[in-house]
């Protein structure tokens, strides 16, 4: 292989709500990645050839802003270069963002390490696959770190989050088994914020509960992230019933009627992976026997 492996990520906290400047956590995910290779055939990926002529435009009009190797990325491609990757397309797991990061370690001769200037260069490379990105996805798979979004303090910053990694309480995930798409989603998001009532449920009710995850997650107050995640899937399930794919709306509303694990979009939702929250994953696991679950972290209820 050409590169080191290029894990996908997880969008803990913040969906939607990072759009009206609450916090945002995200994670890298290391059950899934990608990396370079050369394939035995040589044959041209169609997806890099045409992200090689995104790049190669942007460079002839002097808006890339940085120096990328160009003819060596093409030239590679020539001799069969592909991303080899786990990641599975569409599912809110950063699978283009880990191509981009791929690529631009691979071929950028100016590297730096300065994560305002990576998320601007990441930004405009993934926009190739989303139309626009907030460069976020493929800066969790450079640095392979978790990342805290702050709307009210600095954009975006590498941060040190609590051991979760023993215990019988576990966030997990749940595979819908569908892929789905972004960009109508967050239209959708955007179209209903025209409106001031949705409007200012967001900004009063949703952004506090976010950051409330977020700052119990931080600082390692389960019993307080699991009442607020109550909350953010009571929120979701009220009134972003459009992102939560028809099949799971029983299930949801079962975990917030019975308190035994609680459910919240993974991202824009509409399929792809829901993440959930239980103080008990053996008696959840059991529950949920004919879902495909995984935990994500685990830690001791207090």
């Amino acid at each position: 292989m050409l590169s080191k492996k290029y894990n996908s990520k997880v969008l803990l906290f913040g969906e939607y709500s990072v759009i009206k400047d609450s916090m945002a956590l995200s994670i890298p995910y290391n059950v899934f990645g990608g990396e370079l290779g050369f394939k035995a055939d040589k044959s041209i990926d169609p997806e890099l050839k045409d992200f090689s002529s995104y790049l190669k435009k942007l460079d002839s009009r002097d808006q890339l802003g940085f120096e990328f190797d160009i003819s060596r990325f093409e030239f590679d491609m020539g001799r069969g270069l592909y991303f080899d990757s786990s990641i599975p397309q569409g599912y809110g797991l950063g699978s283009s963002g880990a191509l981009v990061a791929a690529i631009y370690s691979e071929y950028t001769k100016d590297q730096t390490d300065n994560i305002s200037t990576l998320k601007k260069r990441f930004s405009l490379m993934e926009s190739h696959f989303h139309g626009s990105s907030s460069g976020v996805d493929p800066l969790i798979s450079h640095v392979d770190a978790p990342m805290l979004i702050n709307g009210s303090g600095p954009e975006i910053c590498q941060v040190n989050i609590p051991d979760y990694s023993v215990g019988e309480g576990a966030i997990f995930l749940l595979n819908t088994g569908r892929p789905r798409r972004t960009e109508p989603l967050v239209n959708l998001f955007l179209e209903k914020c025209k409106g001031s009532d949705f409007d200012k449920l967001c900004q009063n009710v949703l952004l506090p509960i976010t950051n409330g995850c977020i700052t119990s997650f931080m600082e390692g107050n389960v019993n307080s992230l699991f009442e607020f995640f109550r909350q953010l899937s009571d929120f979701q399930s009220r009134h972003f019933t459009p992102m939560i794919p028809k099949l799971y709306q029983d299930l949801w509303k079962r975990g917030l009627d019975e308190g035994l694990f609680y459910l919240k979009l993974c991202g824009a939702g509409g399929g792809g992976f829901i993440l959930g929250m239980t103080k008990n994953y053996e008696e959840t696991s059991n529950v949920l026997g004919h879902y495909e679950i995984r935990p994500l972290l685990k830690f001791k209820p207090e």
